[in-house]
């Protein structure tokens, strides 16, 4: 009853949808050149042979799925991977590999869809996380395309909103011949859904290559902050970069340079302006403004350079953990041997942040107060901020081996298509 409303609504209302495609495509949230993607056009021509369909969301759930695109490519298969964020077609314009396919997704209304799945005729569809769009999940299961979800996420809130729709849920996931879960929490609530063939192998978060940086950039930054001691505030969101600055000025220390890198980039002058309002020396990195001597805090408001600045060696506080909840990524930093600290607010990651605890791969700080003690602690002891780093890299290193196990889960569904058979 449900999904046939949902149906009913998103098919009558064309109208409705398009007017609100049009605000979005006005104040910058969708593609305007490739617009048309999102309306369910091709925005490039099918190549032959089969082709594994890949979808995240956004950024987060795109890139956990590249080291999987890469296996695909490697034995034969094309890729097309689609996502609906701005942020997220920018970002894998440099980091999809060679032989993969960016499109956006197509909103959810039959008419779109249908031109989408008429184009590209997948053979294979892996969906990211928790992205549930009930007319594109109908339609790929009523044209006989195996579907599986990778990386399956179910909070215990949406648990609890879906519980009370039962029916329309259970139909939605009934078109998944496997769900691969990210943890045992989540393979329950989907289980306990009507999730069919649940199983938890790990996160693939663990499986990504370290972040890239310029290597010239690095050099570079590497002589302006040279003698200096720094710390990293990395992903943060609102409220975080003011507390980043206080945390700088409680310290005290001579030569600290704060380094704030925001999650959303588009809010580096804003970042500024607050921190200058406390009185601070800032650079904002967009505006071309380099590390100069007196610089006490640098705002590196850019996309695609985090792993550019988690390289520089000082401790890095991991965002949304403090004056947000959920929490970002604190996998990316001890991959790359940083000390890494967060917040209490780790939610996104249920299972990877207790594990970093134990291991001793991360340290978490309940307040403002602890963040500025802890970051005072490491950069008074260098030895003790190398043994931090060291023990966060060994643990990301040591839960490598996910890949591997996904991979053979998806072998049933991988083998016919390596006959060479794409769909008619």
């Amino acid at each position: 009853m449900i999904y046939r409303l949902y149906r009913g609504l998103t098919t009558m209302g064309g109208p409705l949808i398009a007017a609100y495609l049009e605000r979005r495509k006005a104040r910058g949230k969708e593609d305007a050149a490739r617009f048309a993607e999102r309306l369910g056009h091709p925005g490039q021509p099918r190549p032959a042979g089969p082709i594994v369909w890949m979808h995240g969301a956004s950024v987060g759930e795109a890139l956990s799925m590249l080291p999987l695109a890469e296996r695909l490519i490697a034995r034969g298969l094309g890729v097309l991977m689609t996502t609906g964020t701005v942020t997220s077609a920018r970002l894998l314009a440099e980091r999809l590999p060679a032989g993969a396919i960016h499109q956006y997704v197509p909103v959810d209304r039959i008419a779109y869809v249908r031109s989408f799945l008429n184009h590209w005729r997948p053979d294979l569809a892996l969906w990211a996380e928790s992205e549930y769009w009930p007319n594109l999940l109908a339609e790929t299961r009523h044209r006989g395309i195996p579907q599986v979800l990778i990386q399956g996420r179910m909070s215990a809130r949406s648990f609890a909103s879906w519980k009370k729709v039962p029916g329309f849920m259970r139909k939605m996931l009934s078109g998944f011949a496997l769900c691969l879960a990210q943890t045992e929490s989540d393979a329950g609530r989907i289980r306990a859904l009507g999730g069919r063939d649940v199983r938890c192998l790990g996160n693939l978060k663990y499986a990504v290559a370290p972040l890239p940086c310029d290597g010239a950039a690095l050099e570079s930054l590497r002589t302006a902050t040279a003698g200096r001691p720094l710390w990293l505030a990395a992903s943060t969101h609102p409220g975080e970069e003011a507390m980043a600055g206080r945390v700088h000025a409680a310290l005290g220390l001579a030569g600290l340079l704060t380094v704030v890198v925001p999650r959303h980039h588009t809010r580096g002058p804003e970042i500024a302006a607050g921190l200058r309002a406390q009185g601070l020396a800032v650079a904002l990195r967009s505006a071309g403004e380099a590390v100069a001597a007196g610089t006490q805090v640098y705002v590196a408001d850019t996309m695609g350079e985090l792993g550019l600045f988690y390289r520089l060696g000082g401790p890095v506080f991991v965002g949304k953990s403090l004056c947000a909840g959920g929490g970002q990524n604190p996998f990316e930093p001890a991959l790359l041997g940083a000390a890494v600290m967060f917040g209490p607010l780790m939610d996104n990651f249920p299972d990877m942040a207790p594990s970093m605890l134990a291991a001793k791969a991360a340290l978490r700080v309940g307040d403002e107060n602890e963040l500025a003690a802890a970051v005072g602690a490491l950069l008074a002891d260098p030895p003790a901020l190398r043994a931090a780093g060291a023990a966060a890299q060994a643990w990301a290193e040591g839960e490598a081996g996910v890949l591997e196990q996904v991979e053979q889960a998806l072998s049933p569904f991988l083998a016919p298509l390596e006959a060479g058979h794409a769909r008619p």
